[in-house]
């Protein structure tokens, strides 16, 4: 204690400081030079996951996992040895487990206090889960610009000459009698077809349009597309159900044209699944904040480890199928704040996807 201050006056900064420190927003954890724990604020237990009675008295090697338990005693037996250290006065990244068994990156700094003859070491931590994961966003967000670039470089080079590819294929699919050579013209056309789609596919995942934001009728919007597909449902022995509850009332702000073009390809993919016909679901409902449109077939469902992969660029499970939709889908609709794009599958019972988006309320519902 510090003589020229009054007792009085420690004890308020001591209880200011331990109340400083104990609702901090980083993980504070004081050991002794035995690894024995003497203080674990409250941050320490929502990081850790451990109750300050659970550690409190107990050796700190018991929470550490595996991976930082051996160099933390060794670290700490040659300091109390040696008086000198490494990572003291250091901020350096580790990674920790918590009591639930998952292991997370943390920023840890040491301190060491003498007190009447004994060692005192404290660590601050932070979790750099988050931090983490805006660096991953970051990173691939300078990505993708880089891929957008060489996407529109490389859709001007080869556009054009696949339109005259096309064109010229075409003329002389008309000006030739001989069915051998017709069918080796329309492959170069169906061909030349499927490489445009491809380019205009990469152009809307590498190279997206501002999105056109509008109030749309969700309700509204959906029946536009049942009405696309009505024909070629019936033509395949679907039938296609739509359930919408409070329909003239379900409101969301979003690109309308991006919006419908996934629920089409979405509806498509289900429809092509559905081989020998069956039930075709869209169903839209709605909370006081959210907006969630499901799209439910009796398909065959889709294999656990091919799920793993749906949303990965070029994977395909079809013939002829570029392997841009979902991953082209989910991009769009991620590309509006709050939403989500989600796929739930089971062999032999069929596949939903889920859109989830931001409600907006309706003029009559703001009027009640």
């Amino acid at each position: 204690m510090n003589p020229d201050i009054p007792s009085t006056a420690c004890t308020a900064e001591l209880s200011i400081l331990q109340s400083a420190v104990e609702n901090a927003n980083e993980a504070f954890v004081t050991i002794d030079q035995d690894s024995t724990v003497i203080f674990f604020n409250k941050a320490a237990e929502q990081l850790f996951g451990y109750g300050r009675a659970e550690v409190i008295g107990k050796n700190l090697g018991q929470i550490l996992g595996p991976a930082c338990r051996a160099g933390h005693d060794r670290a700490v037996a040659a300091y109390v040895q040696t008086g000198q250290a490494k990572l003291i006065g250091h901020e350096t990244e580790f990674t920790i487990m918590r009591k639930n068994g998952e292991n997370f990156s943390a920023s840890i700094s040491f301190s060491v206090a003498k007190v009447d003859g004994n060692l005192f070491f404290t660590g601050i931590i932070r979790d750099l889960t988050e931090t983490k994961a805006l660096q991953e966003q970051i990173i691939n967000a300078e990505r993708l610009a880089a891929l957008g670039q060489a996407v529109a470089e490389i859709n001007h080079e080869i556009k054009n000459p696949l339109a005259m590819i096309g064109g010229f294929a075409n003329q002389l699919k008309k000006n030739t009698d001989n069915p051998k050579n017709r069918e080796k013209i329309e492959i170069i056309v169906t061909e030349v077809q499927r490489l445009e789609n491809l380019l205009v596919e990469l152009k809307n995942l590498y190279s997206p349009k501002a999105l056109q934001i509008e109030k749309i009728n969700v309700s509204a919007m959906l029946h536009e597309i049942l009405a696309l597909v009505a024909e070629e449902c019936r033509n395949r022995g679907i039938n296609i159900e739509f359930n919408a509850e409070n329909d003239e009332n379900i409101i969301i702000e979003g690109d309308k044209q991006k919006l419908k073009q996934v629920l089409l390809n979405v509806i498509k993919n289900s429809m092509e699944a559905m081989s020998e016909g069956g039930n075709l679901l869209i169903k839209a409902t709605a909370t006081a904040k959210d907006v969630e449109i499901s799209v439910i077939d009796e398909g065959p469902g889709i294999p656990a480890e091919t799920q793993k992969q749906i949303f990965k660029p070029f994977f395909t499970t079809k013939k002829k199928g570029t392997g841009l939709g979902l991953c082209v889908s989910k991009r769009i609709i991620e590309d509006h704040k709050g939403s989500t794009f989600t796929l739930e599958s089971e062999e032999g019972k069929g596949t939903t996807v889920k859109i989830n988006m931001q409600r907006q309320r309706s003029v009559e519902e703001c009027q009640i």
